[in-house]
């Protein structure tokens, strides 16, 4: 008979707290709290918010009545430490110091994912694991120079989703996700838009650290010297904070909560509309610019996260982007089944789980020095 194994996957995003329990590949209940702005910005660091994050976890078990110890593994969303190759990693500790110290450099709520499922393993004696963290690096060598000497960019996305999306899409079209080319937007309360390149993310925009499309919860590109002018006139700090919590919707309105905004865009307000119009533009032009990196090869646009249950955005990415390639959607995302179903075949022994190098993926350009 074959082993049953209880697995808590726990989600932490910018906007909520997602965590589902499953036995073995049945989902016994997912639950999700939703943390307007204004709440989670009461905690000065991303830190700062394991015990409120605990706390909403313990509870939703406790709704569920499930008793942590008959968990069996403890599974996380992750990030923020050093970059790692795709795929199932083993939670230590030295994985959670680096986590917990951003030595990667993305304050992103991910890295929570790894603390927490890290705290109820030890608590329990369980083991804990992570994958595709926001931090997977696997970008072409041209995605990453920049025109500051020593300045590189590197990879922070919505990996997690954005694989499980595009590998469930090329499994529908009876083909391999390593043989086709994709753009993949996760959009939600932050926006990556990357390219997939025979099963590798070659390129996208950093969404934690100030690139691409402003979000509900992200100020976006914004022009270097405007930047510059803001910070004279308020502090690094502050921009820090806008680029992963209090930008977006949230310096706009004073609040990261979509559908309140998207009502006022209904009732035909003028704020509301050019803001969320904005938003979908850029989102556009971020497609674009993946279509180049792809050489307009692209087997498929695919539209996915929390935003994508509001039809409007998908109508607007087709009239702008519709040229490029198919459109589908997935709106939610697929991480929970992701994060469960791969570490199930970590536990069956049919997959090995990598330990967590503490190194970068990328070591410099081969034989150039700056």
């Amino acid at each position: 008979m074959a082993t049953k194994y209880k697995l808590l996957i726990i989600n932490p995003g910018s906007t909520s707290t997602k965590v589902s329990l499953f036995e073995n590949e049945r989902a016994l209940f997912e639950k999700s709290l939703f943390h307007d702005a204004p709440v989670l910005l009461q905690y000065p660091h991303v830190n700062d918010q394991m015990p409120f994050r605990y706390k909403v976890i313990l509870d939703m078990l406790s709704q569920e009545k499930v008793d942590p110890a008959d968990i069996d593994v403890f599974v996380g969303r992750g990030g923020s430490a050093c970059t790692q190759p795709g795929g199932v990693t083993r939670i230590d500790q030295k994985l959670y110091d680096d986590t917990e110290a951003a030595v990667g450099g993305s304050e992103h709520p991910a890295k929570l994912g790894v603390m927490l499922a890290w705290r109820f393993a030890q608590e329990y004696g369980r083991e804990a694991y992570t994958l595709n963290p926001t931090n997977v690096d696997e970008y072409c060598d041209y995605a990453r120079l920049t025109g500051i000497r020593g300045v590189y960019r590197v990879a922070h996305s919505h990996v997690l989703n954005q694989k499980a999306v595009a590998e469930a899409h090329a499994a529908a079209m009876g083909r391999r996700y390593e043989d086709m080319n994709f753009i993949v937007a996760h959009i939600d309360g932050g926006i990556t838009v990357s390219a997939h390149d025979h099963g590798r993310m070659v390129d996208g925009n950093m969404g934690a650290d100030g690139e691409g499309a402003f979000t509900p919860t992200r100020i976006g590109s914004v022009p270097i010297l405007a930047l510059l002018d803001y910070i004279e006139a308020n502090s690094v700090d502050d921009v820090r904070l806008m680029c992963s919590r209090a930008g977006g919707f949230v310096s706009l309105f004073g609040t990261s909560d979509s559908d309140n905004i998207h009502a006022l865009v209904r009732q035909g307000n003028k704020k509301a509309t050019l803001v969320w119009n904005t938003m979908i533009y850029q989102i556009c032009k971020m497609i674009g610019e993946m279509s180049a990196v792809l050489c307009g090869r692209v087997d498929a646009i695919l539209l996915t996260g929390g935003l994508m249950r509001f039809d409007d955005i998908t109508e607007g990415i087709r009239n702008r982007c519709g040229w490029i390639a198919p459109i589908h959607v997935y709106p939610g995302e697929m991480e929970q089944e992701a994060l469960a179903l791969s570490v199930l075949k970590v536990l069956r022994g049919q997959a090995t789980a990598m330990t967590y190098s503490g190194k970068n993926v990328w070591q410099g350009f081969e034989g150039v020095t700056f």
